[in-house]
């Protein structure tokens, strides 16, 4: 019930080079759990900002009054990696030695903000949901921690997909909880849900 929300969040968005360099943003608004409605539009490109720096834009809501102020930062990426089962990046005995010995108690108060990271190995799924009329699906998977996203690519026509991709997030907070959903490719819109499961990284 406001005109003017603030709502301070943050996302990091791992930008790689067959990505599209526009983000997209939509403001919507929500009546109640059945009931949204788009407030506007606006779009950032992400070629145009300066690197390494911190950039506050006031976007005007495309085709709808109001505007949205945020702040946008470009960097190299860090910690963050998709790769194929072949070249896991905990795959080199040598390399795992040097994780072991950063984050050894010794070194725990070195840097206050590297926790760690996580490693997820996706490697397939078995017998999902049929979600198209000819029996089968388009599946990929989503994984998220806190604000962190990263997704396979997606397999088309099967319910046993193998996706076989590492995927190395780095932790922000240890009491984040890492989901993994499996969704339905279903061409421009929005695509279906197949499944979801939650795990706390305390539990790992």
């Amino acid at each position: 019930k406001s005109a003017n929300p603030q709502w301070r969040e943050q996302f990091d968005f791992h930008y790689f080079s067959d990505r599209k360099d526009m983000l997209d943003i939509e403001v919507w608004r929500k009546d109640n759990k059945k009931h949204e409605e788009l407030l506007g539009t606006c779009q950032v490109d992400i070629t145009a900002l300066p690197m390494k720096q911190t950039n506050r834009l006031e976007l005007p809501l495309e085709k709808h009054p109001g505007s949205l102020l945020m702040l946008v930062a470009v960097a190299p990426c860090t910690g963050v990696s998709i790769s194929d089962l072949c070249v896991c990046p905990l795959g080199d005995p040598s390399e795992r030695q040097q994780i072991s010995q950063r984050y050894c108690i010794k070194n725990s108060f070195r840097d206050m903000k590297d926790i760690g990271f996580l490693q997820v190995k996706v490697l397939k799924a078995v017998d999902l949901l049929a979600a198209d009329f000819s029996g089968k699906s388009d599946p990929f998977c989503v994984l998220e921690l806190g604000n962190d996203m990263l997704q396979t690519h997606t397999v088309y026509k099967n319910l046993n997909p193998e996706w076989n991709k590492v995927f190395t997030f780095p932790i922000k907070d240890i009491h984040d909880v890492l989901e993994v959903t499996v969704f339905d490719e279903d061409g421009d819109k929005p695509p279906d849900f197949l499944g979801k499961v939650a795990i706390p990284l305390l539990s790992v």
